[in-house]
């Protein structure tokens, strides 16, 4: 069985492959698992979820960071939520034999399984992430997983979410994030550097996201190791 991975930016690729992937490109990284770079957002992940099942991909793995809404949550923490919940506050499960399968193989990263709410656009200030995790209950939050498995249920495949923190809810991300994603899910590494040229006291936050994105990718990679069991799962039962 083909199992197919999302990652929305090039930055979190190399959790899973020291191979280049750019945009809209798709490799296979064993054989049996085939790697997309969707760029940010919903978009864009329904496009590479479709992709990935053109290819031949059977079930779908949602792969990267997320953002903290609890207060408990650091940096580095392992998500693999068992609910999501859509911005129009729609549940979706995705609980599975599949999901059971990897919680128990992971159960030494000590990964959350609580809900992973969805948002269309970068929630910036700690103030609104904290207000998300009081509407919602959800303990994390990212802008593609709900649409990946949305495109999963629809031909009946398995979809995991699995998600490492980058920002705290403490943390209100810096401006430069924002302003250098352009429309189409990208960050444009000129317009970040110019906005830290005219905006010289954004670099610090700057520094300090990296060092909480820098966590987030190592335990990324720590999962990665366990891909092949992760992957050695055969669900012989459609998901509804």
């Amino acid at each position: 069985m083909i199992t197919g991975i999302i990652v929305a930016l090039p930055e979190e690729i190399s959790s899973l492959t020291h191979k280049k992937v750019n945009k809209g490109d798709c490799i296979f990284i064993n054989d049996k698992t085939l790697l997309t770079c969707s760029g940010a957002g919903p978009k864009n992940a329904t496009n590479a979820s479709l992709l990935l099942i053109k290819k031949g991909a059977k079930r779908l793995i949602s792969w990267g960071c997320a953002a903290a809404l609890k207060a408990e949550l650091k940096s580095g923490d392992l998500i693999l939520p068992k609910n999501l919940q859509s911005e129009k506050q729609e549940t979706i499960s995705i609980e599975s034999p599949w999901l059971t399968h990897v919680l128990d193989h992971l159960s030494d990263f000590n990964p959350l399984t609580g809900l992973l709410a969805e948002s269309h656009f970068i929630i910036a200030k700690s103030s609104e992430k904290q207000t998300i995790h009081t509407q919602s209950g959800a303990i994390a939050l990212d802008m593609e997983s709900v649409a990946i498995v949305k495109v999963a249920k629809k031909y009946n495949f398995p979809a995991l979410v699995i998600r490492s923190i980058a920002d705290p809810v403490t943390m209100s991300l810096p401006k430069a994030v924002s302003y250098a994603l352009n429309s189409q899910g990208d960050i444009i590494l000129s317009k970040l550097l110019w906005f830290l040229l005219t905006h010289p006291n954004e670099l610090p936050v700057l520094i300090k996201l990296g060092t909480h994105f820098k966590a987030a990718k190592i335990k990324l990679k720590l999962i990665s190791k366990q891909l092949d069991i992760i992957i050695s799962f055969e669900q012989k039962t459609v998901i509804k």
